[in-house]
């Protein structure tokens, strides 16, 4: 029967994560470009939540929850969302609508590419990032989700834990980021001209957005207002808050002075990270995924990134790619019945061979969305080309895509 308490918390759920990509993706990656590029960049987050959002009620449901074709893909069945009632389904959810249930997931599929524009952006077209996103969504987050979360799924039948989207979004966004990256290759005079974030207040209140969202992205993951849903909650804050602190901790030791941005970058990086293990992990283990994310993702982008030298412009591989594959295995480390027994003990808790279940998770999500997303880069670019001119590049996309300007003055 379809539960009144559970229905109202999917429902505010819902609204929270929609609100992590516009306004919370937009002004966290619109704040760190440059002020030529922030309009643009911030279209390209409202832009996706009104493309995903037609996508997944025409074809892109069906292809992630429908029923399933060989433990890969759902079927069509449910295109246009035939069939998708306000009756629950079972499969997912006794005690919320299904329709409730697939606009919940819409959301998730949603910012998942939305988070990739931060390898690619100040450099990319227009048009090209809008045949990319439309073709991305459907041939890779699809199938990906319906592997993990769809009933038939073969992750989720062998066994592979992701209560939030550690794999289904941060990994599969975020190796692909790396690709978009490589392939377009550096800005304009990257690693040669400065190129600081234009507006850090914008970043923060983006930041700040993103952390508010997440208690949906997570908690809401539950799917019933439920003593899960509480856990969930405490992870997800206390993950975010642990990795802020190190981040911070860290460049006051590297660099003499803590800033903003570090604290900023480190709680997101402890929000991706915490997202596979929120349902299934306890505050002290939430605190050691923080610790963990923050150490690893700073080495990321701070070391790694500037000795390669590649340009993932916002650090959508570092902080994403990186953290989620980290929270995906620490999963496997962490996990505990205890905390919720529909999951599975980790290696930690006496179950080794789940480590093993999230490794094959994570090597089959990275293997098939980089190969995916690198014959994608190729067709599009082939056919339209994926890569502004380089005196739009100077001129900056916000006038050569958009035709507009951030910051007017008037006489």
């Amino acid at each position: 029967m379809i539960n009144s308490g559970d229905t109202a918390w999917i429902l505010m759920s819902t609204a929270l994560v929609m609100l992590m990509t516009a306004p919370g993706l937009a002004f966290f990656y619109g704040g760190l470009v440059r002020r030529k590029n922030v309009l643009a960049t911030m279209m390209q987050s409202f832009f996706v939540l009104c493309l995903i959002s037609i996508q997944w009620i025409l074809w892109g449901y069906s292809l992630s929850f429908g029923p399933d074709k060989g433990h890969f893909i759902g079927s069509l069945a449910w295109i246009g969302l035939k069939g998708v009632t306000m009756a629950p389904n079972p499969d997912y959810s006794s005690t919320i609508p299904h329709l409730l249930f697939m606009v919940y997931q819409m959301m998730f599929a949603v910012i998942t590419p939305g988070l990739i524009t931060g390898a690619f952006a100040e450099r990319m077209k227009f048009s090209a990032y809008a045949i990319f996103t439309i073709f991305w969504a459907t041939l890779v987050y699809d199938p990906v989700c319906h592997w993990v979360w769809g009933a038939g799924g073969w992750l989720r039948n062998l066994g592979a834990l992701d209560f939030a989207g550690g794999t289904v979004v941060h990994v599969s966004s975020g190796m692909s980021a790396l690709v978009c990256a490589l392939y377009l290759g550096k800005r304009r005079g990257y690693g040669r001209e400065p190129m600081p974030p234009h507006n850090l207040p914008l970043t923060i209140l983006g930041a700040s957005l993103l952390w508010f969202g997440w208690f949906g992205f997570n908690a809401g993951s539950a799917l019933g207002s439920n003593e899960l849903a509480v856990w969930a909650f405490i992870a997800t804050n206390t993950a975010a808050a642990a990795a802020g602190l190190t981040w911070m901790f860290i460049e006051w030791k590297a660099t003499g002075k803590p800033t903003i941005l570090g604290g900023a970058t480190g709680a997101v990086a402890g929000l991706v990270a915490v997202t596979p293990a929120a349902g299934f992990v306890s505050p002290l283990s939430a605190i050691l995924i923080g610790i963990a994310v923050a150490f690893v993702c700073y080495t990321a982008v701070a070391v790694v990134k500037l000795k390669l030298a590649y340009d993932d412009s916002l650090d959508a591989f570092g902080v994403h790619g990186i953290g989620g594959t980290l929270g995906a295995l620490l999963t496997g480390l962490l996990a505990q019945k205890l905390i919720n027994p529909a999951g599975n003990n980790g290696l930690f808790f006496g179950n080794p061979k789940q480590f093993g279940i999230q490794a094959i998770g994570v090597v089959a999500t990275i293997a098939y969305s980089v190969t995916v997303t690198f014959i994608l880069l190729k067709i599009i670019d082939a056919i339209v080309g994926m890569r502004v001119p380089d005196e739009e590049e100077v001129i900056g996309l916000d006038i050569t895509q958009h035709e507009e300007s951030a910051y007017t003055l008037l006489d």
